[in-house]
């Protein structure tokens, strides 16, 4: 499956509950000289940027999660509850 932006975005919300409940920004865009997705998460001056691989993007619209992305997303979270 190929996933587009609209389609990711909903899935990832929806794998990765933590986006929503933190209120999170959450900004996608493909990026075609990496072949990955940009994933972007943003809370006041809080910002991560991350990418994620086309095989992983597509396995999370399949209904696999990225363990690597859910790693990231716990720690971003964890440093702006922190303050740091």
């Amino acid at each position: 499956m190929s996933a587009d932006k609209k389609t990711l975005e909903g899935k990832l919300r929806e794998m990765y509950r933590e986006i929503d409940k933190h209120n999170l920004d959450l900004a996608l865009d493909y990026d075609d000289h990496k072949s990955a997705w940009v994933v972007k998460l943003s809370k006041g001056p809080h910002v991560l940027t991350t990418h994620l691989e086309k095989k992983d993007a597509d396995d999370c619209l399949d209904g696999i999660e990225c363990v690597y992305l859910g790693v990231q997303i716990g720690q971003f979270i964890q440093n702006f509850e922190s303050g740091s």
